[in-house]
Parts: C-alpha cells; sequence; structure tokens
C-alpha cells in the first residue's frame, strides 16, 4: 500500500491517516482507480487500530488476540476525484460500537477538499473459529470516549494486544 505516515489532527477528535496516491493507482481517466479507494479506507482502519491499541492493528489482534474483525458493510460517497497531484488525507472515526460490532466513518481529502466518504462496519469474531464474539472490554473502553459527540481524552492501551 502506499502509506507515509500518520498525522497529528488538527481537530482533536479525527485521527488523520496519510497516504501517498502513486501513478500505479490511477486509471486511464489519470485519476485513481475506483477499487483502491476503499483499500484506502481500511489501511486507514487499520492505523486507526494501531494508533490506539499500542501498535497492534488487524494483524496482531487476529494472530495474538484471535479477535478477527471482518467487514460485514461498506459503503462510499465520491465528490471529487483523487489523483497522484497531493497526499489523500483519510480521517477516521470510530461512530458506534455494538455488543458485537463497531462502525467507522472515514473521510478522504487532497488538499482540504473531500474526496470521499465512507462508512464501515465490522464484527468482531474469534478469529480461528470465524464466530461472532462480544466487544472485548478493553477495546469497548477505549472506543466508547472516542465516539463522535465523546470525549477525546483516551488515553493509548498499554496492554491490548495480550488483553
Amino acid at each position: 500500500m502506499a502509506t507515509d505516515q500518520t498525522k497529528h489532527p488538527q481537530n482533536a477528535d479525527d485521527f488523520v491517516h496519510e497516504v501517498r496516491v502513486t501513478w500505479g493507482h490511477c486509471d486511464p481517466a489519470k485519476i485513481v482507480y475506483t477499487p483502491h479507494v476503499p483499500a484506502f479506507a481500511l489501511e486507514a482502519i487499520d492505523a486507526w487500530w494501531e494508533h490506539h491499541l499500542a501498535d497492534c492493528g488487524w494483524y496482531h489482534l487476529n494472530v495474538d488476540r484471535n479477535t478477527g474483525t471482518p467487514f460485514v458493510h461498506m459503503s462510499l460517497d465520491f465528490s471529487n476525484p483523487i489523483t497522484p497531484r497531493h497526499r489523500l488525507m483519510c480521517k477516521v472515526r470510530p461512530t458506534k460500537i455494538g455488543e458485537t460490532s463497531i462502525n467507522f466513518q472515514v473521510v478522504g481529502e487532497q488538499n482540504e477538499t473531500q474526496c470521499f466518504s465512507g462508512s464501515f462496519v465490522c464484527v468482531f469474531v474469534i478469529a480461528d473459529k470465524h464466530k461472532k464474539k462480544m466487544v472485548p472490554e478493553d477495546i469497548r473502553k477505549m472506543v466508547v470516549p472516542l465516539l463522535i459527540g465523546g470525549s477525546t481524552q483516551t488515553p493509548r492501551s498499554k496492554s491490548a494486544c495480550h488483553g
């Protein structure tokens, strides 16, 4: 993937993941080929997990904790084309946490112009059985204050990878 780094957000509520869009992501129209956009958004969500779970992303959740989070719903709305001209800044926010699921909003911007917004829903599963499970309590405690409209004063988890 074409990731550079994670940026400190302008708004304390936003986690922003920077994606370096390259010529190889483009189609003959010289804009990003549409299937790359969900991949950019999922990469940003994985970076969100890594940031909030002490450098433990999807790989660590699946392998070290036997906790999977497969997607059960994705929707994207496009507002402007994405090109290699500017970095793609993907803002990630959790919007809801249920008993067994979590919803994310991802907004992609280039040069302060919104290019897409998306809604993504994951369900928590026992990874090796692919059976639905409750949201782990340490993850729930970390996510609830970060929900849109919630407090932003949540420290990063120290033991989430192994909890």
